[in-house]
């Protein structure tokens, strides 16, 4: 049983006729007659009823050419695969993303890139930094987009941007007469901080601890996301990432402008030694076009 048989027979089937395959295949229809002779041979019974000139599928090769057109499909959908890696050197992708950027900068990419790129599947995985560095570091993700506070060692890297971080508070709250938040007028207030090992936390308690100026914390998160959430049910007020804070805006969260400005940096991490395909390059891309949309001042990339 050869491929070439697999095939006539196929073709004879779809088209009804030997000499239709044969045009289908561009080869002779004594060659469709061969092929087919052939492989009733191969499988031992009769694939086609031969009378008043005319090819009937029997019931074998009904049954048959069931698991025949499966099996087709799927070359399909290799040779589609194949195509898509010819052009953009790689079939699917796989990101890691920081919280913060879970519902706004990426979904917006997303939808951006399978307008461009349609049938191209996307894998997103939304974790902390130090899990997105480690599912990239391992191969489990192609691309990821990361704090600056993560370990770069071993793998590949690229700064992305930086924005200017925004203070959070519930609706309602006397803080959002202000234009403008400064240290001040968070001493004492019940504070949501992010982690000890966020770099924008530091940042700003870089500024606070030249200000003497010491808000309450009353809990610590390594997320934007879950600061604005927290701040939303009336916890305290927080200092986020822009990003994040937009995607609660609706939900009633008022964002401020702080002063000092004290910023978040993102870095895009890749495999070490795997530079980045023709088609995360067109992810990359939709990312940045996006980014500003979101208050992100990008690094030159």
């Amino acid at each position: 049983m050869h491929y070439r048989q697999i095939e006539t027979f196929r073709a004879v089937i779809l088209t009804g006729s030997a000499s239709r395959a044969a045009e289908l295949l561009d080869i002779t229809q004594p060659a469709v007659s061969r092929a087919i002779a052939e492989l009733e041979r191969s499988v031992g019974f009769a694939l086609f009823d031969r009378s008043g000139g005319r090819l009937s599928p029997t019931a074998e090769a009904r049954l048959l050419f069931t698991e025949v057109d499966r099996a087709f499909v799927g070359l399909d959908r290799i040779r589609a695969e194949a195509a898509r890696i010819r052009d953009f050197g790689a079939g699917a992708i796989r990101i890691a993303s920081l919280s913060a950027f879970a519902n706004t900068l990426m979904p917006k990419a997303i939808h951006a890139f399978n307008k461009r790129h349609p049938g191209v599947p996307v894998t997103l995985q939304i974790r902390a930094s130090s899990v997105v560095r480690e599912l990239v570091a391992s191969g489990s993700f192609d691309l990821g987009i990361a704090a600056d506070e993560v370990d770069l060692t071993g793998i590949h890297h690229e700064h992305f941007g930086r924005s200017h971080g925004v203070c959070a508070l519930p609706p309602g709250h006397e803080l959002a007469l202000k234009e403008t938040i400064t240290p001040e007028d968070i001493e004492g207030c019940p504070f949501v901080a992010l982690a000890p090992e966020d770099k924008a936390r530091q940042r700003l308690e870089q500024v606070l601890e030249k200000r003497d100026v010491r808000p309450r914390i009353v809990v610590e998160t390594p997320s934007s996301s879950t600061v604005c959430a927290l701040v939303l049910a009336g916890v305290g007020i927080g200092m986020v990432n822009p990003c994040a804070a937009a995607g609660f805006k609706e939900l009633g969260l008022v964002t401020r402008p702080m002063r000092p400005v004290v910023e978040f940096r993102e870095v895009l991490v890749f495999r070490d030694n795997t530079p980045p395909s023709l088609l995360h390059r067109s992810f990359i891309a939709e990312l940045r076009r996006v980014a500003p949309q979101f208050g992100i001042k990008l690094n030159p990339g």
